[in-house]
């Protein structure tokens, strides 16, 4: 039955406690991984006095000065010191071994097949120095190993000779002589800048003038002066530091040869021009200042590349071929990091140096007395260039005799002034070493006490297929450089 009262009336007490599941947990306070509380801890102790005096007798006491200045521990490197130190090419070890039988290339044996296969001597004088010259040899090579340069001639080697010796050949007409236009191209380590170099030695034995770009990077990259060429539209640049630099690269390389040639022509210069001026003396001129060394540089290419006259009645003169080499070409085949007065990326073909190689790789400039123009590609550090791939792509299908030509990635950028620039040179792929190469490199790295290994058909076999079927710079790395 209901009960009597309301049970809403009636008082209602709390408990006394609260329930044990809604009471929030108690935990005693205490240091980390310790079992003593954080009570019982010691009082901070007060700090000692700072301005106390000297140590006892017998204490030895380290006082510091603030602010005092560090002292160097070493001499400071002077300026382009290090620069000079990371460029050094040593090009001879006193500790190797001399190589019995090593003979010298002679201008003779250029483009000669029996050579293929050997490894020959550079010759000291004054090839060597030549090539030092026009900053020929890489400090990442490995010359600096071995009793004095050498080279191996290999299939490639042989056929840029053939073409050396053709400017001159049979293969020219009267009065005409022949020029060539060579993209060097092919796998990292593979030898392309050593066969730039090969190619340079040639030249010099035949006394060719040879001119030399040994990194495009150094025009691209911002590290030169630059300035607008007066009169151009659109906007031309020059870099007349490195324009002076080159002017002085060609004359220690070429002095022999230009020397003996006399200008021909009128030049409206900024300095002033003695009678029976030389080549030599003009480029002297462009290398000691900088500021006129472009005029300097179109006056003498200009006169390097007049043709000869041996017509009767006409007084008679001679120039030699010309041979223009550049390392690294990707760089040339993109913008460069130099803006313009917007504040926009210049494209490296509107700079003159820049400008002048590539009319001289396409056809557009020619060479009337002959020579060759070579652009080697490198794999170790350069930007990537699709219109450079696509162009080596389509030149090897071309010589190939493809009709069916490789058709342009729509889903790629494209370059066409790059494209355009190098729609009329040929291709020239460095391979890796022939089993017979191999064996003859390794055999001069045994006999020059670099390898202290018995060369036999198995030890070829083994490094040639671990270097990646005689690639050169792995072929080296795995014998002369690897140490256990």
């Amino acid at each position: 039955m209901p009960p009597r009262h309301c049970l809403g009336q009636l008082p209602l007490r709390p408990a006394l406690l609260p329930a044990p599941c809604l009471q929030r947990p108690q935990f005693l306070a205490a240091a980390s991984f310790s079992t003593s509380a954080a009570k019982l801890k010691n009082p901070n102790q007060k700090k000692g006095n700072s301005t106390a005096g000297p140590p006892k007798k017998g204490v030895k006491g380290l006082r510091i000065k603030k602010n005092a200045a560090s002292r160097e521990s070493g001499r400071r490197p002077a300026p382009g010191e290090r620069k000079q130190q990371r460029k050094r090419i040593v090009l001879s070890n006193t500790n190797a071994l001399e190589v019995p039988g090593l003979q010298d290339l002679k201008a003779e044996d250029i483009g000669d097949a029996h050579i293929q296969g050997k490894v020959l001597g550079i010759p000291m004088d004054p090839v060597v120095d030549q090539l030092r010259a026009v900053d020929a040899f890489k400090s990442n090579q490995g010359w600096g190993l071995f009793r004095r340069p050498a080279m191996l001639v290999r299939r490639e080697t042989v056929e840029l000779g053939k073409l050396v010796s053709a400017v001159h050949g049979e293969g020219a007409s009267a009065g005409e002589k022949r020029s060539f236009r060579k993209i060097i191209h092919g796998d990292r380590a593979s030898g392309k800048t050593t066969l730039l170099l090969q190619a340079m030695t040639m030249a010099f034995l035949k006394r060719w003038v040879v001119i030399n770009f040994p990194d495009a990077m150094e025009l691209t990259i911002g590290h030169t002066a630059y300035a607008p060429l007066d009169g151009t539209s659109p906007t031309q640049y020059f870099q007349k530091n490195y324009t002076a630099s080159l002017l002085g690269q060609i004359v220690k390389a070429n002095e022999k040869v230009l020397e003996n040639l006399k200008l021909t022509k009128k030049h409206t210069l900024p300095v002033a021009l003695k009678e029976d001026t030389t080549l030599l003396q003009l480029a002297q001129l462009g290398a000691k200042d900088a500021d006129v060394a472009w005029p300097v540089l179109q006056a003498f290419w200009k006169e390097l590349t007049a043709p000869s006259n041996n017509e009767e009645g006409k007084e008679a003169f001679a120039r030699p071929p010309v041979m223009v080499c550049l390392d690294n070409v990707s760089f040339i085949m993109n913008n460069t990091e130099y803006i313009d007065r917007d504040a926009k990326p210049i494209h490296a073909h509107d700079f003159v140096l820049v400008r002048h190689f590539v009319n001289l790789l396409n056809g557009t400039a020619k060479l009337p007395n002959g020579g060759m123009v070579l652009a080697a590609t490198s794999g170790s550090n350069s930007p990537k260039s699709n219109a450079l791939d696509f162009a080596i792509e389509t030149i090897e299908a071309r010589q190939a005799g493809a009709t069916d030509l490789p058709t342009w990635n729509p889903y790629k950028n494209i370059d066409e002034r790059s494209l355009s620039a190098l729609s009329n040179a040929d291709a020239l792929k460095v391979k890796g070493l022939s089993r017979e190469e191999a064996r003859a490199i390794m055999e001069y790295y045994a006999q020059s006490g670099m390898m202290r290994r018995t060369v036999d058909e198995n030890l070829v076999s083994e490094k040639w297929t671990v270097s990646g079927g005689g690639i050169i710079g792995e072929l080296e790395r795995a014998t002369v450089k690897y140490r256990i």
